[in-house]
């Protein structure tokens, strides 16, 4: 079965947007870039789409026009292992954009982000409801997520 690959809609930023999130991102490339021929909806030779990888996976940016914007019914969530990296990421993603809750943000394009710890699932899903609680009352008032915190309300909500 072909992967599946993310479409990302633009007006007219998304070789900016690829190569922002192309800098973001450590392991990231920009794959291919189409334009815009004679005849077609925008001036020829502008860019149409920009094929990029971010940690092994593809996304296509679409200079498409205005008439469509990014909203937080979707979003790119990002699995993180250290503090650092969560803080990292938020700090690259937010500037130029807005902080929001429970580590979702949307950067200086629109779109939303999601920065998580890798094991948040793991502490919110299961048997334990009490600990899920514990964990979704310390997550919910947080924007930038802080791992040590999430952990130990985890582990006792002290």
């Amino acid at each position: 079965m072909p992967k599946m690959t993310t479409c990302l809609w633009f007006d007219t930023e998304a070789e900016d947007a690829a190569r922002f999130y192309c800098g973001v991102f450590k392991k990231s490339k920009i794959l291919d870039i189409a334009y815009y021929g004679p005849g077609m909806p925008k001036p020829a030779g502008s860019v149409l789409t920009v094929r990029f990888r971010i940690n092994g996976q593809e996304f296509l940016a679409l200079n498409a026009g205005p008439q469509n914007q990014f909203n937080m019914s979707v979003s790119i969530m990002v699995p993180c292992k250290a503090q650092k990296e969560i803080d990292t990421l938020w700090e690259k993603l937010t500037d130029g954009g807005k902080e929001i809750q429970c580590g979702w943000l949307t950067d200086k394009y629109g779109l939303c982000w999601q920065i998580v710890p890798s094991f948040l699932g793991k502490i919110v899903e299961g048997k334990d409801k009490a600990r899920s609680a514990r964990v979704l009352k310390a997550l919910m008032p947080m924007k930038k997520l802080d791992i040590k915190t999430l952990k130990q309300a985890a582990k006792n909500g002290k």
